[in-house]
């Protein structure tokens, strides 16, 4: 199934508004897409030892890979302000886009940093991490 960069973002806004954010008030929402079309959210969830906090982009990657989904093709990320429209891009932080390396091809992984479904800039994997180091790194197959 080929769902189009507008479609992913509107999905990464949706799971936005459920971030948990009672410190940083920073809400980020994420979409990331199968290669078989299927979609898993993600959202930020805040702690108050900070430490355990998890990021929207490795929520959504934790969800698929714990329902056995680990072919991705791309992630919408979104995120400002609570309860604000957003009015800048918010990438992944380094951190997120390591646990991408796992398990997405860098050449043709996309990611989508957007501000609405028609305000985007569009990533590979590679561009965003340049001379990452993953599992190929290691002499490991790789499902990509």
């Amino acid at each position: 199934m080929d769902m189009g960069p507008e479609k992913l973002i509107a999905l990464a806004l949706e799971a936005r508004e459920k971030a948990y954010t009672p410190y940083s008030h920073w809400a980020v929402g994420a979409a990331l897409l199968t290669e078989d079309g299927k979609v898993y959210q993600g959202c930020n969830i805040e702690n108050a030892a900070y430490t355990p906090t998890n990021c929207a982009e490795r929520t959504a990657v934790f969800k698929a890979v714990s329902e056995g989904d680990m072919n991705f093709s791309a992630i919408a990320v979104v995120g400002g302000e609570e309860g604000q429209t957003p009015t800048g891009y918010c990438g992944p932080c380094g951190v997120c886009r390591q646990v991408l390396m796992e398990f997405c091809n860098p050449k043709s992984f996309r990611i989508y940093v957007a501000i609405s479904p028609e305000d985007y800039k569009e990533y590979t994997l590679e561009e965003m991490l340049p001379l990452g180091f993953g599992p190929l790194d290691l002499g490991k197959k790789v499902n990509f």
